[in-house]
């Protein structure tokens, strides 16, 4: 998949990460959105969100999107160009959402990623 492809597209993706190299993998459903040629995620459940925690902590997971695994490179993106950037592709992206707000939230905007393909 050319990125950031099909991913604007798509309602969610899943995201795996793992504690370390040797743990377990764990994999969730995310929302996630793209501006330009840059796709943001951010955790619902703020810094407590596990795949955020191994995320940041690594720095590297997988994105599952229609289909295709996509190893990811995690950058920290709170910066406030990031956040609002990110925020109007939650906006544009699932604006007809009820859930919608709980994304929007002041205290998780620090949670935004910036996701980068692992080539």
């Amino acid at each position: 998949m050319e990125w950031p492809g099909q991913i604007e597209t798509v309602p969610e993706v899943d995201i795996e990460t793992r504690r370390s190299q040797d743990a377990p993998v764990h994999r969730t459903t995310i929302w996630v959105v793209v501006d330009g040629d840059d796709v943001f995620v951010r955790s619902l459940r703020g810094a407590a969100g596990r795949w955020y925690r191994e995320l940041t902590a690594n720095q590297a997971g997988v994105l599952h999107v229609a289909g295709e695994s996509i190893p990811v490179r995690a950058v920290a993106a709170g910066d406030p160009d990031s956040v609002e950037r990110a925020t109007a592709g939650f906006r544009r992206k699932y604006g007809n959402s009820r859930a919608l707000d709980s994304m929007l939230r002041d205290e998780i905007l620090d949670t935004t990623v910036l996701l980068e393909p692992d080539r």
